[in-house]
């Protein structure tokens, strides 16, 4: 097994993607949860905000309000990542068949809620339209989102239980500077680069 000190800034600002409104992620969102434990521990996140705006997402919150982004949420960023790197010739993970298999099974990320390190800086909001074709015609209407702003970082450990799965993570999170991290990434938000990636053991 080897273990990888991950540190990435985000070059553009990357948007919340929890609810804000508690009976909708426990009916819907919190359903979907793998176990009864991860349900209530992001139910209890997303509760620590007192004041709600229905309909927006946000980042849950530790117990001393500080945001952060859950360890799924990086794992789940790494399983697109090798989703659309597997399409492109001459990468690692063209070489890769159940590759969400893989990221379930050998590859963990810790700590399971990682910090948003904002050093002062001030969470924002971005309000954007969402266009649908549906069968009654264009639908318009506003999503609403919390937002951390461009030079926050992440820090995080990933373990490998595969040794050679480390040249598919770091071809992974190169991919970050392309396709970003969060809601709305297809727009460019949460694009992010590796400040540091280290084998520490």
């Amino acid at each position: 097994m080897k273990t990888l000190k991950v540190g990435i800034t985000f070059l553009e600002e990357v948007l919340g993607s929890s609810p804000n409104n508690d009976e909708i992620y426990d009916e819907f969102i919190g359903s979907k949860a793998p176990d009864a434990k991860s349900r209530a521990e992001e139910i209890e996140a997303v509760g620590v905000d007192e004041v709600r705006e229905k309909g927006k997402t946000i980042f849950p919150k530790l117990a001393d309000g500080s945001p952060f982004v859950y360890d799924y949420q990086v794992r789940g960023f790494m399983k697109e990542a090798c989703g659309a790197l597997r399409q492109v010739k001459g990468t690692k993970s063209s070489e890769v068949k159940a590759f969400k298999k893989k990221v379930d099974n050998h590859i963990f990320v810790e700590p399971r809620n990682i910090p948003l390190i904002m050093s002062g800086m001030l969470l924002g909001s971005c309000q954007r339209p969402l266009r649908a074709s549906t069968p009654q015609g264009e639908r318009v209407s506003l999503a609403n989102s919390e937002t951390a702003p461009e030079g926050t970082r992440l820090e995080f450990i990933v373990r490998c239980l595969i040794d050679s799965d480390v040249d598919l993570v770091k071809e992974w999170l190169e991919y970050g500077k392309l396709k970003g991290f969060g809601q709305w990434r297809n727009s460019g938000k949460g694009r992010f680069e590796v400040d540091y990636i280290e084998e520490i053991d």
